[in-house]
């Protein structure tokens, strides 16, 4: 039964696929929402397993700088949203 909304900014390492695989399941099993701040990385594996026609995408345009930082990131973002199931 879904009706939690998550927001997962996850760490942009290896591991990150496994987060995403998570956050995709949890939607598929639970019905949650489930909103994503994740780098662009439209070839990697985890994007076309868990993303790409599964997911709503939102490309940010500009590279994106968090709090007081002199730098931006140096790749590009999308938002990724898991829609809510059964309301």
């Amino acid at each position: 039964m879904g009706g939690h909304r998550v927001f997962c900014n996850p760490p942009y390492g290896r591991e990150i696929g496994k987060w995403v695989e998570k956050a995709f399941r949890t939607n598929e099993d639970h019905g949650n929402l489930v909103v994503m701040l994740l780098p662009a990385r439209t070839d990697t594996k985890w994007f076309h397993d868990y993303i790409y026609h599964k997911a709503e995408i939102r490309f940010i345009r500009g590279r994106l700088k968090f709090g007081d930082s002199k730098n931006s990131a140096p790749f590009p973002s999308m938002v990724v949203v898991y829609g809510q199931k059964g309301n």
